[in-house]
C-alpha cells in the first residue's frame, strides 16, 4: 500500500479527479465524512489530508511516500524529496508586486511582505538587494497600501486582488504547478508500486492533451 499526502484547498479536488482519471477512485461516502484519512476502493492506496505546507513534511519523513502539493509549496519548504512529476494542474504564478506609480527602486532596504519568507529571501539575495522581510499569513495585498512594505512576494492565479488593491506586477519568480513528490526511501523500497503509479498519472495527463 502506498501513502499519499494531498495539500487540502485548490489542490485536493483536482488530485482527486485526477486519481479517478488514473483508475483510482475513492467512496464518495468517504469523501463525504471529512475523514482526514481513508482508502481507495482497491485499498491499494491510503490517501491522507494535510494543508500544504505540511505535504512535504509527511512526505520527507516518511509518514507519507507520496504527496501531491503546489511547487509553490516546495520551494518553500525546501524539503529534500523527488519530484518525477508536473501534474498541470493548480497553475498560479509567484510574482512581485508594488503600488501601482511607485518608482520600482528605493534607497536602502527593502521592506517585503510575504507568506513565502525563504522564497522572498531567496529571490533578492540572488539579486543582491538587501532586504527586510515582513512574514504574514493573509491579505498580504494591503502591505504596500497601508505603508507596512515596499513590495509583496505572493502567489498570483488570474490577478483580480492585485487589480481591485492598486498592484501591479514588476517581476514573476516562477511558476507553480501541483507536483507529485515521492520519499527517497520509498522510491527505492517500493520501486514497483511507486512506478505504477507515476505510469497512472502520466498516462491520465496525457489523456488530457
Amino acid at each position: 500500500m502506498l501513502t499519499i499526502a494531498i495539500a487540502k484547498g485548490r489542490v485536493q479536488d483536482d488530485a482527486l479527479r485526477l486519481c479517478a482519471r488514473a483508475g483510482i477512485r475513492v467512496d464518495e461516502q468517504e469523501l463525504a465524512s471529512r475523514r482526514l484519512a481513508i482508502h481507495d476502493e482497491s485499498r491499494e492506496y491510503r490517501f491522507i489530508f494535510v494543508k500544504p505546507a505540511d505535504v512535504p513534511v509527511y512526505a520527507e519523513h516518511g509518514i507519507a511516500d507520496c504527496g501531491i502539493v503546489g511547487r509553490d509549496v516546495l520551494m518553500e519548504s525546501n524539503a529534500d524529496l523527488l519530484m518525477p512529476l508536473d501534474l498541470k494542474f493548480a497553475r498560479c504564478r509567484m510574482i512581485v508586486a508594488r503600488q501601482n506609480g511607485d518608482p520600482s527602486s528605493n534607497v536602502g532596504m527593502l521592506r517585503v511582505a510575504t507568506k513565502y519568507p525563504r522564497i522572498a529571501a531567496a529571490h533578492f539575495g540572488e539579486r543582491g538587494i538587501p532586504v527586510e522581510i515582513i512574514e504574514l499569513s493573509g491579505s498580504v495585498e494591503l502591505a504596500p497600501v497601508l505603508g507596512l512594505a515596499d513590495c509583496i512576494v505572493d502567489l498570483m492565479e488570474t490577478g483580480r486582488t492585485l487589480q481591485e488593491n492598486g498592484l501591479s506586477i514588476v517581476e514573476e519568480i516562477a511558476e507553480s504547478t501541483a507536483r507529485l513528490v515521492v520519499n527517497r526511501a520509498s522510491y527505492q523500497l517500493k520501486s514497483e508500486t511507486v512506478a505504477a503509479l507515476i505510469q497512472k498519472f502520466g498516462d491520465a495527463i496525457n489523456g488530457m492533451k
